[in-house]
């Protein structure tokens, strides 16, 4: 017998305190929050430091893979790496064989100032954890991965993958 489909919501109960994206939208807002007061002596705001901190995890990136990482448009993205070239902690190269593909990397300054990045967001995060065991900790991963990858499935799917009327 096939799993039948479960529906956790429908517009008759559904609440603002039991809705996971307003949930899950409150919780970042807390996080950058509490990441922009430990990170201001730096002079970096969220806009700033996300793009950074991901340059320091994942390395060199093209404007484009960053922009689609960050959820941000094109000429935003412009915006905000004229900033940070600006203060000298990105640089921007664009490839010899491809001239259209801009590769963004952080400077020497740019690695100096992100050293301190991990620990900062590794505070704030296990901040927000205080009280939870290290099962609870992997549970909340596996969950959210697992949503992740659902959302995931339903973009590869496309339009279709949403049933209608339900």
């Amino acid at each position: 017998m096939p799993h039948a489909k479960q529906s956790f919501y429908n517009a008759e109960n559904y609440t603002r305190d039991e809705s996971v994206g307003w949930l899950l939208r409150k919780l970042k807002q807390s996080i950058v929050q509490q990441a922009d007061l430990q990170l201001h002596h730096v002079g970096l705001t969220h806009a700033q430091w996300a793009p950074l901190i991901n340059l320091r995890l994942c390395g060199p990136r093209s404007t484009v893979a960053l922009g689609r990482e960050l959820g941000t448009d094109a000429g935003a993205l412009t915006r905000l790496l004229d900033r940070l070239e600006a203060k000298n902690l990105v640089k921007r190269e664009r490839c010899n064989d491809d001239r259209r593909v801009v590769t963004v990397s952080l400077s020497e300054e740019g690695r100096r100032i992100t050293a301190e990045l991990p620990a900062v967001l590794a505070d704030v995060y296990n901040a927000h954890l205080k009280g939870f065991s290290e099962q609870e900790w992997r549970l909340l991963l596996n969950l959210l991965q697992r949503m992740i990858d659902n959302g995931e499935a339903l973009r590869g799917a496309g339009p279709a993958a949403t049933p209608q009327g339900e």
